[in-house]
């Protein structure tokens, strides 16, 4: 736990490569396993020829899934050793986070157990309170010891207050994925257009409970592995339509609460699935749809960034409202991002269905609003439809605002508009 692998080089040089992202405006996010460990015999497995890090009994201390090793959390000298490891890496090398591996594995003593095969806790039940105890403590310390980092946890279940602070009862850790949110998610993008009316709210769901946790939307390294295909490949319909169902998508991704996470490949829609043994399809950004589906995705994380409404209150509920959440038959989500006071407003459409739709749309303010991004743009590989800049409101009321405006929503495709001129203040 405390050897970088040699395949990011030698300690300095493991050190030199973060400093190196550090200078490009990158941070590097560390996977973290505390929850198991390897049984091969140079680790720690019966260390000293007794159960030292594990536990004896194999209902405690071995994991059936992974073939792995589950540490003695109760121990003092385990718990020692994987907080101070926390902290190792982000003292010693300046990690700026820790992504938390398999935390509901270590949160349920009967994690992927049937009957008979776990030992319950001193209360009788599934919690297994030492682990709790480790997390809580890591994640005190290091936001107490390294200013500025943070801590993700992966972690599947309903579990509450993964991302509560400590000292509320909570976990503390900074973020969780949305695992809920990606499998609803990609279930209805995965389906032909015709029927996705009738799952119209696996896309809206996510928002029922979008702030009982600090969510991160994850499309990771789990959904494009084991046969699952790429995410260009599970996208519905013709060649075009894969690719702008995929640029509606993150579209939408992006436009919704909560911060992202691509795994490498998806980024320039890689054709093929991920194969740990080669390196990523690079060849392919030579054809003009996937370079494309990169450029979207530079501009996405650009306007991210730049544009306060769509990531300042990524975790609270001041900062979202539905215009539109329930036309399934037209296939078109409509919602509102706010900033703080004074922020410009930014508006997302997206229109998952193959056809173009002139649009009256609520907007929650007068003026012009401009098209800011158009996942339908001819340099991402779009049709380049869309409404010449930004639309002018007129005084029809519609969706429950005052002003709306006639819309062109490109088919599969997700357009932003932000108010031309600032809101008054507070």
């Amino acid at each position: 736990m405390f050897a970088p692998t040699i395949r990011h080089g030698t300690p300095s040089e493991f050190r030199a490569f973060v400093d190196a992202a550090h200078r490009k405006g990158l941070g590097v996010i560390l996977d973290w396993v505390p929850g198991h460990f390897p049984t091969d015999a140079h680790g720690l497995g019966r260390f000293d020829g007794t159960s030292l890090y594990e536990h004896q009994d194999p209902r405690e201390g071995f994991h059936q899934d992974w073939n792995t090793l589950i540490y003695n959390y109760g121990r003092v000298e385990v718990k020692n050793y994987l907080v101070s490891n926390a902290l190792y890496w982000l003292e010693e090398y300046h990690i700026d986070g820790l992504r938390v591996d398999a935390v509901a594995s270590m949160l349920y003593r009967d994690y992927s157990r049937k009957s008979g095969e776990w030992v319950p806790n001193r209360d009788g039940g599934r919690e297994n309170y030492e682990a709790i105890d480790v997390l809580r403590t890591t994640n005190i310390t290091a936001y107490g010891e390294v200013p500025g980092i943070m801590t993700i946890a992966e972690e599947s279940t309903a579990f509450p207050g993964v991302s509560r602070p400590a000292n509320w009862g909570g976990l503390g850790f900074g973020f969780k994925w949305n695992m809920g949110w990606m499998n609803d998610t990609l279930s209805y993008m995965q389906k032909d257009p015709l029927y996705r009316k009738y799952h119209h709210h696996q896309m809206t769901f996510g928002m029922v409970y979008a702030w009982s946790e600090n969510y991160i939307l994850p499309i990771s390294h789990d959904e494009v592995v084991h046969g699952k295909g790429s995410m260009l490949s599970k996208m519905p319909g013709t060649a075009w339509e894969k690719f702008a169902n995929l640029r509606a998508y993150y579209g939408f991704m992006w436009a919704h609460p909560g911060k992202k996470l691509l795994f490498m490949g998806q980024e320039f829609a890689q054709g093929a699935e991920w194969n740990h043994n080669q390196s990523l399809d690079w060849h392919q950004l030579e054809i003009a749809e996937h370079k494309g589906m990169q450029r979207l995705v530079r501009d996405l994380n650009r306007v991210y960034r730049e544009v306060p409404a769509l990531h300042v209150n990524d975790c609270r509920p001041e900062g979202f409202d539905w215009i539109e959440s329930n036309d399934a038959d037209a296939g078109v989500y409509a919602f509102v991002r706010k900033g703080r006071a004074g922020d410009r407003p930014v508006v997302a459409v997206i229109n998952m269905t193959p056809l173009e739709r002139t649009y009256r749309l609520g907007l929650p303010g007068a003026g012009k609003w401009s098209e800011i991004l158009n996942t339908d743009a001819k340099v991402y590989g779009g049709g380049n439809r869309g409404n010449l800049g930004g639309v002018t409101t007129e005084k029809t009321p519609w969706h429950g605002q005052i002003q709306s405006a006639l819309v062109t929503v490109p088919p599969l495709a997700a357009i932003y508009l932000q108010q031309a001129t600032n809101p008054p203040k507070d």
